[in-house]
Parts: structure tokens; C-alpha cells; sequence
């Protein structure tokens, strides 16, 4: 079982690095991430909220999650 042991921001390599006990390292592209399941700019804003507040969330979100879906259902366009 493979339990998140750290997680941290690289912001000279604009990734999320998390470490779990059973060793095994994962680097998360933030930018590639954002580009592959954000589709404007109201829905950038969401991770880019996690990434700075809750990097776990942001993690399990991208890896674990359907992302798009979800910043569909948390994000709402409204033309003024």
C-alpha cells in the first residue's frame, strides 16, 4: 500500500513532488496538468488555488480524480 509520505511545490521546475513510503517518487507537471483538464481561465483558477493552499488535494485531484469533471462542477462562467 502506498501511503503519501511528503508532498511538495518545485517552483523552479513547476511541478508537484511527492515521495510515498514504498519509495516511490512522482513528479506532477503542474503547467501540463492545467493545460491537459482546464479549458479557460475560470477553471485555471481552481488548481492553481490548490496548488498554493492544499498540494495533497491538488495531487490526489490530478492523479486520482476526474478532474475536468470537477472543476466543471466547481467553476461557473457567467458573462456579464
Amino acid at each position: 500500500m502506498k501511503i503519501l509520505k511528503s508532498c511538495e511545490l518545485n517552483l523552479d521546475a513547476d511541478c508537484a513532488e511527492l515521495v510515498h513510503t514504498n519509495g516511490i517518487m512522482l513528479s506532477i507537471d503542474t503547467s501540463a496538468a492545467e493545460n491537459e483538464y482546464a479549458a479557460d481561465m475560470y477553471q485555471r483558477s481552481e488548481p492553481e488555488w490548490l496548488i498554493c493552499s492544499d498540494l495533497k488535494a491538488y495531487a490526489d485531484l490530478t492523479l486520482n480524480s476526474d478532474a475536468e469533471g470537477y472543476l466543471k462542477r466547481v467553476t461557473e462562467y457567467r458573462p456579464e
